[in-house]
């Protein structure tokens, strides 16, 4: 069965209690908050506030950028919500891309490979710091000295571990070490420092998709799929909506709607897009924003029954 989570930011208390309880209600396998300091909410605070209201529901950043997210600091909020939740929390991480977000903590944004570099050397960190063991790292990217996170322990024995990315490195290294793997679709960064191109074509999810298998290569359970979903619409006319979106990503109408960074068409061609996805690529996730949590309740329900 596809697995579907919702990511969004809170504006104000009682919307965004009112979004976690209706994403609980809908079968949403995780409530989701992004993690852009200065131009959104803290993640963490967010989830805390939404596992009051909840008792199943899954709850992560989506995602945390390791490039100005210390190991021990973000450590220490997850099993913080891992606590407070029950048991309920998610890791999820990626190297970044916002200058801003560097320029705010006195830092210079790195070339690639460098938020590569402190991406995998982070996540390690992490990884080990909720495991329960003392970490020292000692890079030019990253700085941990005999760090060790005696209290607040997990509740989980592992707190599922998602890596979000595009870039060959890190989709090998999350094939081999990460629980889920995030396609974000994402190419080159635009001038604003948040948007993207996009790299959805055929051939180059094909790319990616290898990159995740070689590093998963000799693992006996290899990570699952998740694509980030930009559009869901629920419309009789799906070529006509698919054709005006598909500009944008460079795409012909069909080619778009056979990516899985979008939704579009009636609920039965929904249900079926999901299934072909799965069929063609191996993506059985689907992280979709806010706006979709109404028309996509009724496909979860189909989905789930």
């Amino acid at each position: 069965m596809a697995i579907f989570s919702l990511q969004s930011t809170p504006t104000d208390a009682a919307g965004w209690l009112d979004l976690a309880r209706r994403a609980e209600a809908a079968g949403f396998d995780a409530l989701l908050a992004a993690d852009h300091p200065g131009s959104c909410g803290d993640p963490f605070v967010a989830l805390a506030a939404a596992a009051s209201v909840t008792t199943t529901i899954g709850l992560g950043s989506y995602v945390s950028n390791l490039g100005v997210r210390e190991p021990m600091l973000l450590a220490t909020a997850v099993a913080t919500l891992d606590v407070v939740s029950g048991g309920r929390a998610r890791l999820g991480v990626g190297a970044g891309h916002t200058p801003a977000e560097w320029r705010a903590v006195g830092r210079k944004r790195p070339d690639v490979a460098g938020r590569v570099r402190r991406c995998v050397a982070a996540a390690e960190a992490v990884r080990a710091l909720l495991d329960g063991e003392e970490v020292t790292v000692d890079s030019p990217e990253l700085a941990v000295r005999a760090a060790r996170l005696e209290s607040p322990r997990p509740v989980q024995e592992r707190v599922p571990l998602t890596v979000g990315t595009s870039n060959s490195t890190l989709l090998r290294w999350a094939g081999a070490h990460a629980d889920v793997v995030g396609l974000a679709g994402f190419g080159r960064t635009l001038d604003d420092g948040h948007r993207h191109e996009a790299r959805w074509r055929a051939d180059q999810i094909e790319a990616q998709l290898a990159r995740v298998a070689e590093g998963a290569a000799g693992r006996a359970r290899p990570p699952a799929l998740e694509a980030l979903v930009q559009t869901v619409t629920v419309t009789d006319d799906a070529e006509a909506v698919a054709a005006q979106r598909a500009v944008a990503a460079g795409l012909t109408g069909p080619e778009l709607l056979a990516t899985p960074f979008v939704l579009i068409g009636t609920e039965d061609e929904i249900v079926a897009a999901v299934a072909e996805h799965e069929r063609r690529w191996g993506v059985t996730r689907f992280v979709v924003r806010a706006d979709a949590l109404d028309p996509l309740t009724p496909v979860l329900h189909r989905l789930a029954t």
